[in-house]
């Protein structure tokens, strides 16, 4: 319909293939994009905990079911869930030694998922992130 119309269809079109890159490239390390998004919020804050709270305002995903994705990270022993002691209805979340081990591996694998977008310069790269941080201000 229009140069609009095309964005808006490209821009989710390209959204999902860099969902697919990120999640073929975690694959291997039995881990959901959004499991993943949740260690690095978690190691950013290391060694300090977070609150679920906290965890959900850092998401990208902000549909997440972020307890449920807690609940499962801890199943793998990736992160502790301990009661915060000034209100007690308050969880606090922190990355363990084995979440921190785990991130310097998928890490290590990064370039590997960053090759995809190699063929951009880095000028051109800069440009397309500042045009993306454009169409988000609205």
């Amino acid at each position: 319909k229009s140069v609009y119309h095309k964005l808006m269809v490209n821009q989710l079109f390209t959204g999902k293939w860099v969902a697919d890159v990120i999640a073929q490239h975690l694959k291997p390390f039995d881990l959901s994009s959004q499991q993943y998004n949740v260690l690095r919020i978690l190691r950013g804050q290391y060694p300090k905990a977070i609150s679920v709270n906290a965890i959900c305002e850092r998401m990208i995903d902000k549909m997440s079911n972020v307890s449920r994705l807690v609940d499962k990270l801890k199943a793998k022993g990736w992160v502790e869930r301990r009661v915060n002691f000034e209100d007690r209805r308050q969880m606090d979340i922190s990355i363990t030694e084995a979440g921190l081990e785990l991130l310097k591996k998928v890490d290590q694998e990064e370039d590997q998922m960053l090759a995809y977008f190699n063929h951009l310069s880095e000028d051109e790269a800069a440009q397309l992130n500042e045009l993306l941080d454009n169409l988000r201000r609205h």
